[in-house]
């Protein structure tokens, strides 16, 4: 990992797929760019990234690590730390942002990208973070196929829970929706049996398996044989640093988790704060992200031009003037 210089255009916090994607996009233009990375992917206990065209089932820490290459190919920096706050520089030169890590070290930056994602709040299940990223999941669209035509069981965890057999159904034949503590509206019941899917009451007490799942085991002794397990983590995002400057997680709209709002292109409420990734749309997937990244660089570079062309014509101005 590369040491940190003193001050950057733009420094980026997370180096996951948002992240490197940002800074690829800024140092192809020429700024001066640094990835400050925890090293803690959200997606590292997967095997393979999916849905990501041309990169299909690389395993998700190989991915970053093309990623860093081609990102230090171009001049950025990858530094590895954490994040502990970042405020106003006030009378720092040039600077609009101080960071400051974990270590104590600091660095200036005219631009903040924040693309440190979330992290995955597991329903307080015995034997469910074990398997997590391989027998259990929870997205369709990640692993899914992996688990096609297997016996699979939906964990009413959260409020999407539902929606995830629904989805899960169209993978395999048997799927039972383990109601655990949760109350069924009679409207969601009828799509369920509509689409096949057996409805299991009782509370899931622990998940078994050694090595390979095999089943659920509920509060009244009985177990619900399974061979996949699907779970609606709370989604808790990893900015949580931000609140000086005023960045304050809210509720997801999806009732997920929570998340920091930004425009489409990744714009915060505060003036030369970005955000994209997770952070800002927890249900976002590798490629989604990536492009998140792509856009919020692209329009970070353009609105520093349009700051230091700004700044030229006052320049010019002023020379002008003096003749």
């Amino acid at each position: 990992m590369t040491q940190l210089d003193d001050s950057y255009d733009v420094v980026v916090l997370g180096g996951g797929a948002a992240g490197l994607n940002a800074a690829l996009m800024l140092a192809r233009s020429r700024r001066s760019v640094a990835v400050i990375d925890a090293g803690a992917p959200r997606n590292a206990p997967a095997q393979g990234v999916h849905g990501l065209l041309g990169r299909e089932g690389m395993p998700p820490l190989e991915l970053l690590e093309i990623g860093r290459a081609e990102v230090r190919g171009y001049g950025g920096h990858i530094v590895s730390g954490e994040v502990v706050s970042v405020a106003r520089a006030g009378d720092t030169a040039g600077a609009e942002f101080l960071v400051t890590l974990a270590d104590g070290s600091t660095v200036s930056a005219r631009r903040i990208l924040v693309a440190t994602g979330l992290a995955d709040e597991l329903p307080d299940v015995p034997g469910l973070r074990e398997h997590w990223g391989h027998d259990v999941l929870h997205c369709p669209y990640c692993h899914g196929w992996e688990v096609r035509d297997q016996r699979i069981a939906v964990l009413a965890s959260g409020p999407m829970s539902v929606h995830q057999a629904l989805l899960f159904s169209q993978l395999s034949d048997d799927i039972v929706f383990l109601s655990h503590t949760a109350e069924l509206s009679d409207e969601d019941a009828e799509k369920l049996v509509a689409r096949g899917i057996r409805i299991v009451d009782g509370k899931v007490v622990e998940v078994l398996g050694t090595g390979r799942l095999t089943g659920v085991q509920l509060a009244d002794g009985s177990v619900v044989e399974r061979e996949a397990l699907v779970v609606g983590p709370r989604m808790n995002t990893r900015a949580t640093f931000l609140t000086d400057l005023g960045l304050i997680p809210e509720p997801h709209p999806s009732g997920m988790g929570d998340h920091i709002p930004a425009d489409p292109m990744g714009r915060t409420s505060v003036p030369g704060v970005w955000i994209a990734g997770n952070a800002t749309d927890p249900s976002a997937q590798v490629g989604a992200a990536a492009a998140a990244g792509a856009m919020a660089g692209a329009q970070i570079n353009a609105e520093l031009v349009m700051a230091e062309t700004a700044a030229a014509v006052d320049a010019h101005r002023a020379e002008s003037s003096s003749v």
